[in-house]
């Protein structure tokens, strides 16, 4: 429900429904790269021209809503930004309260060994670990859901240890992708898949065989 995604937010952040209006969060595991991304590509390689997984989101997106004609359905996406520069939803957040992935913060640390640095949070799922993303909200603003009970996120990272490690792996070396494996995972990102997301945007389009 927004209303328990509003409710642990400032008020600049929430969302513009009521409390009990229905919302999924969109997640892509790791097989999504050859399930979804590569087709997309071939299909529609000549019509790619921003971001090649961006699209391909929104493309499968756009065909959900068109699964629902007779709802009003408001899809928000990861990357997108308002005027103000703020993100139209905070994706971990809006993931942790849908019971989807663990955000893990810095006051999941009782004993913080950070001093003044800036820590980032991290979101971590059940089953796939760090090997996936989040990649958008779907919200139905004329479905009221009020009886739907809340599920709390696995709390998978259990251990004061654990929990440090994860976020200055997260925070210091995300580059190397180790905090993603802070959990045993039932699966992981491709070796190509991994190279994909290892490769600077504007250099992607080559790996998928596309012109800029």
């Amino acid at each position: 429900k927004v209303g328990w995604y509003n409710a642990v937010l400032q008020p600049a952040f929430q969302l513009p429904y009521p409390d009990d209006t229905l919302a999924f969060v969109i997640l892509s595991t790791p097989s999504m790269f050859d399930k979804a991304l590569k087709p997309f590509v071939n299909k529609e390689r000549l019509k790619i021209i921003r971001d090649p997984v961006d699209q391909c989101v929104s493309h499968h997106l756009s065909h959900v809503k068109e699964k629902f004609p007779d709802q009003r359905v408001d899809v928000m996406f990861d990357y997108e930004i308002l005027p103000s520069r703020k993100p139209k939803f905070l994706a971990q957040t809006a993931a942790h309260v849908a019971g989807a992935a663990y955000y893990y913060q810095r006051k999941d640390v009782k004993l913080d060994p950070w001093g003044n640095k800036k820590i980032y949070g991290v979101c971590i799922h059940p089953k796939y670990g760090g090997w996936f993303a989040i990649r958008g909200l779907l919200v139905f603003p004329d479905i009221q859901v009020p009886y739907l009970e809340q599920s709390a996120p696995v709390d998978c990272v259990s251990t004061e240890e654990k929990r440090i490690e994860l976020l200055e792996q997260f925070n210091f070396h995300w580059k190397d992708g180790r905090y993603r494996d802070i959990i045993e995972v039932k699966e992981r990102y491709s070796e190509e898949q991994k190279a994909y997301f290892a490769t600077p945007p504007a250099e992607r389009f080559k790996l998928l065989g596309l012109t800029q």
